[in-house]
């Protein structure tokens, strides 16, 4: 048999007409009979994903040393060696407070007093004018019965500016003990009565957070300064009764060191 083909016909019209003819009965991608194993790719990729993530070795920091606590006053050696001086520094020198020179309250008084007075720090209110309110009342009420006044000895705070909840133990580290015996040798009274359980402890060397230490002199250049000590006067006025034992250490303080 003699197969008859028409020339006029183009190839590829007959496979796109093939074509079109399968896609018409919903045949639109092509199969094989071989069956394929299809899961084993997706298998790998999800092993692949829920691999976990090599754990990093700890980056180990470089320690810092530790910082050495700032040292009140800066050095020695630069500290005033004046009387005059020492006020003026007190109000300046970066160092021994934060606050800035117009919350610092200066000292007051002669020196070669015959009493020093050295409280913890200046009373709330305070400006130009060291002790100017309550606690300052109550101290010219004692000067006044001990025969004294504001005018006959010397008044000091062992911080220049009023500090809330003051670090005592720090400041012990920081060196306030040295800058206070500085400044006592400075103003030469001839006695120091000390209020303040925390400036009793900085000055004997004890820690500050303890109470019960007190001591009765400083030495000063190879002579010895008599100290007495006593009550906070904030704490005086929240507890009057405390004056009582207060006025009874200064009659003991003052015939033992007038005798």
């Amino acid at each position: 048999m003699t197969l008859h083909t028409d020339d006029s016909i183009n190839p590829r019209d007959l496979i796109a007409s093939a074509l079109d003819w399968w896609r018409e009965a919903g045949v639109d991608h092509a199969f094989i009979d071989d069956p394929q194993v299809w899961l084993a790719q997706e298998q790998a990729e999800g092993a692949a994903a829920k691999k976990p993530l090599a754990r990093l070795a700890p980056v180990e920091l470089p320690e810092e040393a530790p910082k050495a606590p700032v040292r009140l006053g800066g050095e020695p050696s630069q500290w005033p060696q004046s009387f005059e001086e020492f006020a003026r520094w007190w109000l300046t020198e970066p160092s021994l407070d934060p606050a800035p020179s117009n919350r610092r309250v200066p000292p007051a008084g002669v020196r070669g007093a015959d009493l020093m007075v050295l409280v913890p720090m200046p009373e709330d209110g305070d400006e130009s004018v060291l002790l100017s309110g309550r606690a300052g009342k109550l101290l010219d009420a004692m000067l006044s019965a001990m025969g004294l006044s504001r005018d006959t000895i010397y008044l000091a705070a062992a911080l220049p500016a009023r500090t809330p909840a003051p670090d005592w133990s720090a400041l012990q580290q920081q060196g306030l003990r040295e800058v206070l015996l500085h400044h006592i040798a400075l103003a030469a009274p001839r006695r120091l009565l000390i209020l303040g359980q925390p400036v009793v402890s900085t000055l004997s060397g004890h820690d500050p957070a303890k109470k019960g230490h007190n001591f009765s002199s400083i030495d000063q250049e190879g002579s010895e300064l008599p100290v007495g000590t006593g009550y906070d006067l904030e704490a005086m006025l929240a507890r009057p009764a405390l004056k009582a034992g207060v006025w009874k250490k200064w009659l003991d303080w003052t015939v033992n060191t007038e005798s």
